[in-house]
């Protein structure tokens, strides 16, 4: 065997725009396909728009305006503009920028000159002018690479930069800019800056009164109480309690929102229990007093160090280098904010203390099953197989394929064994419901433990203590796309919906899309999705191609389920509109029929046979399909 060759020639040098397109996920973090809040795409729009709420901060410019249209985004803003000797070198060189000057950027986000030049090295066109007292200065690049660079000329246009950029298909495969994830962006950007307008697509987006606009807009039916709103040098802070399971956090650093919390989220979870505690007297339980908590905390940190490039998780452990603990911070703040409030407030205090003894109370009623629960689902998983595990887990927080991992909750034996043959091991895990849940809509919790499949759910996520233990980022639901299958899909959701409401709102929770046919020649395979995509392959595939209608999961082989679970799966997010509670969506969905309801179904369902009549109908006469496709 030859030996391994280790010489000068081994040694290479990336510049900076190969290095960022070879490992993207440095800088970017995961790049998705769009249907993910965290996706690449999205990341490339916060890192131009971060740019222009530093200038705003500033105090330069008001408004930003942006536009995204068939996968093109544009970004304006009334800043003071680069200056425009340097428009090149803030795009395109590495580590260069006007944030490594604290006095002028104290508290920015991006303090490593590093977000444009990844946008620009992502994109398949990246177009930059900056406007400075009468002059602009413009450039062009495509994968980071200068394609046109204009000289300095004369312009009437005001003062800012302009930003537009189309991220590159080569790197992200499909660019799906979702509305509602885009939305979500630019209201958190101003209940973060109070005072700023933004403008996309024609939609106008401004707060008045920061994250006790954002708690009274997000918030899932009406709070048990007037939303508390607390503000101190540095933090603000607004909380209430729902009616909802669990604990809903909203986290920010310096105008970045913190999605998956960090050391600020932490410490408010300790600070507000233990003030809490401390105010009544009485040893409460943090997690009674935290039950149905909904809040939202953002901080400003000189300095700030994140576990990645996305900063999507807080490190810094103090609020300035060599200053305050940011517990010590966070819990100072509530000790004198909190409590003066619930002393100068003694009827929201009274409505806490009721809400922490019902908390109690429940917690203690439930104490009884839930060992004897926690049992029976650790035998049931042992001897009826119904979870098969993957070796990776989300909460490996060093393993860089932790992002990946995902749980299919499949109907039936036939479904879970083709995705259990075509999985990655590593990555992927599927557990197999048998027959269809229970309808929980109305049922407390102790339904959970209770219920055989729900019980034995809630063992295989990990969620029963803590949210933070859940064990896979994506829990994907994956059934039939007939009567039945919607019936188990819905059934699912609503004991999501029910209990653990978290996991959808923090983006856990999708449906899988498998194809509804296979449409094929001898040279060429097609999957379609929709009708809309049958029609296209039989006009690209030409005459008489074998159409096949897939009925079911089980109906599709191991080797094709493959195709459909892997780099290209497609996957469409469970996302709760700020339109309408979860209370009002149980309640349509799975209470006790409605008119309402049955005439959406009347005038929304297609029967599956009509599918079937309509295929044998293209079968027995093809020339009549391909005049309709054409």
């Amino acid at each position: 065997m030859a030996e391994n060759q280790y010489t000068e020639d081994n040694i290479k040098s990336l510049d900076w725009k190969q290095h960022i397109r070879l490992r993207p996920g440095m800088y970017i973090g995961k790049l998705g396909d769009g249907s993910a809040a965290d996706d690449g795409i999205y990341i490339l729009v916060k890192e131009i728009i971060d740019n222009s709420i530093d200038e705003f901060v500033m105090g330069n410019g008001k408004q930003i305006t942006v536009k995204v249209k068939d996968g093109v985004v544009s970004v304006r803003d009334y800043g003071r503009g680069i200056p425009l000797g340097k428009v090149i070198d803030c795009v395109s060189k590495i580590n260069t920028g006007g944030k490594y000057d604290s006095k002028a950027f104290k508290k920015s986000v991006g303090l490593n000159g590093v977000g444009t030049k990844a946008v620009n090295a992502l994109s398949s066109h990246f177009m930059v002018y900056s406007v400075r007292d009468g002059e602009k200065k413009q450039v062009t690049f495509s994968q980071g690479e200068i394609v046109e660079d204009l000289p300095i000329s004369l312009t009437d246009e005001k003062n800012g930069s302009y930003f537009e950029f189309i991220p590159d298909e080569t790197v992200f495969k499909k660019v799906n800019f979702k509305t509602v994830y885009l939305q979500k962006m630019m209201w958190n950007y101003c209940y973060l800056n109070r005072g700023l307008t933004i403008k996309m697509n024609g939609e106008k987006f401004f707060s008045k009164n920061g994250l006790k606009d954002l708690l009274e807009n997000n918030m899932d039916g009406d709070p048990l109480y007037p939303i508390i709103h607390l503000e101190g040098y540095d933090i603000e802070v607004a909380f209430t309690h729902g009616k909802t399971y669990g604990e809903d956090y909203s986290s920010f650093v310096n105008g970045q929102h913190t999605t998956q919390g960090g050391t600020h989220q932490s410490a408010f979870r300790e600070s507000v229990a233990k003030v809490i505690k401390d105010f009544y007297g009485k040893n409460y339980e943090a997690s009674d007093i935290r039950q149905s908590i909904v809040a939202a905390v953002a901080v400003k940190v000189v300095e700030p160090v994140f576990e990645s490039q996305t900063k999507t998780k807080l490190g810094s452990q103090e609020i300035e280098p060599g200053g305050k603990s940011m517990r010590a911070f966070i819990n100072d703040f509530l000790k004198e904010k909190l409590d003066n409030f619930l002393h100068r407030n003694p009827d929201v205090a009274e409505t806490i203390e009721k809400k922490i003894k019902q908390s109690e109370k429940e917690r203690k009623e439930l104490s009884g099953i839930r060992k004897i629960a926690r049992d029976r689902a650790k035998k049931a998983n042992l001897h009826n197989k119904k979870l098969r595990d993957c070796r990776v887990h989300f909460t490996d927080a060093k393993n860089d394929r932790r992002e990946e991992t995902t749980l299919f909750i499949t109907e039936g034996d036939s479904a879970s064994g083709s995705i259990t043959k075509s999985r990655d091991v590593n990555t992927q895990a599927v557990f197999s419901l048998r027959g269809k849940p229970l309808n929980c809509f109305g049922l407390t919790k102790k339904v959970v433990y209770e219920n055989e499949e729900f019980n034995l759910i809630q063992a295989a996520l990990n969620i029963e203590d803590d949210m933070d233990d859940l064990r896979y980022n994506k829990i994907v639901v994956a059934t039939d796309a007939d009567v039945d299958g919607m019936h188990i899909r819905m059934l699912l959701l609503a004991f999501f919906l029910q209990f653990f409401p978290d996991l959808i709102k923090r983006n856990h929770v999708y449906i899988l899309q498998t194809p509804l046919f296979r449409v094929r020649n001898k040279k060429k395979t097609i999957y379609c999705y929709s009708d809309e995509e049958r029609r296209n392959a039989i006009d690209e595939l030409g005459r008489n191609p074998e159409i096949t209608r897939f009925k079911g999961l089980g109906e599709i082989s191991p080797d094709e389920f493959k195709n459909f679970i892997g780099e290209d799966m497609r996957l469409e997010p469970v996302i709760l509109s700020k339109e309408s509670s979860i209370e009002t969506i149980l309640s349509y969905y799975m209470g006790k029929n409605t008119q309402q309801r049955q005439e959406f179904i009347i005038n929304n369902l297609r029967v599956e046979g009509d599918l079937d009549e309509e295929i044998a109908e293209n079968d027995s006469s093809k020339d009549d399909e391909l005049e309709k496709a054409s």
